[in-house]
């Protein structure tokens, strides 16, 4: 029997593959750059499993590789994680499902399952654009996860360039958020912060001071008013 998909869905699951796609080869720079910090192979593969979040995730390892604290690392994943609580409330009124559908959804808040749904209008068309973001996100940033920590062991990320590869990435996350009045001031803030403290506090520190600028990204934006 031939599988159809209906015209209004094929455009939500079609992007929502190319997304999930284009994640999942970046996920194979995290693996490779994750074993060469210092991680083992399931190290790795346990930290895109259970966080799924990928800034924190090269929040921590970014900070390992430095020479941070577990400790620092795992403060710094967290304050970047905090925005999926923030989108876990926005999106709480899409899921009037049972307890244990939501702590499901839960695990795959994230930025680009977020983006995904509210692109939609149509409540049939939000929960499938979230949950087939999601599904093919998981799968295939954990499969590019675990290739890449494979091979890690075998390439040197300085011969490919790939030690610059977190430094790219948060540049690219970054760009977004700089379109916003929040994002810049929190973006400014963060720098400061970083900047001022890194000759006084151990290595890693800084970054997590840094971190709590994004309770100011995360505020409301206040809403534009015409004369």
């Amino acid at each position: 029997m031939k599988f159809r998909i209906e015209p209004d869905v094929r455009p939500v699951v079609t992007s929502a593959l190319a997304l999930s796609g284009a994640v999942g080869v970046f996920a194979l720079a995290f693996g490779v750059l994750a074993v060469g910090a210092g991680a083992s192979v399931w190290q790795t593969c346990a930290l895109s499993f259970f966080a799924f979040t990928g800034a924190s995730q090269m929040s921590a390892m970014s900070i390992v590789s430095t020479g941070g604290t577990v400790s620092a690392a795992l403060g710094s994943g967290l304050l970047l994680a905090a925005r999926n609580g923030v989108y876990g409330l926005a999106l709480s009124p899409y899921f009037g499902e049972s307890l244990g559908k939501r702590l499901l959804a839960a695990h795959f808040v994230i930025d680009e399952t977020t983006a995904m749904m509210t692109a939609q209008t149509n409540p049939r068309l939000q929960k499938i654009a979230f949950w087939t973001t999601a599904i093919a996100l998981f799968s295939l940033w954990n499969l590019g996860t675990l290739i890449g920590a494979v091979l890690g062991g075998s390439i040197d990320p300085h011969t490919y360039g790939l030690d610059v590869g977190f430094t790219a990435a948060y540049i690219t996350m970054l760009v977004p958020h700089l379109r916003t009045s929040n994002g810049r001031i929190a973006a400014a803030v963060g720098a400061t912060l970083s900047v001022v403290l890194a000759p006084f506090l151990p290595v890693g520190l800084p970054i997590l001071a840094s971190g709590l600028a994004i309770f100011i990204g995360v505020r409301p934006q206040r809403a534009k008013t015409t004369a």
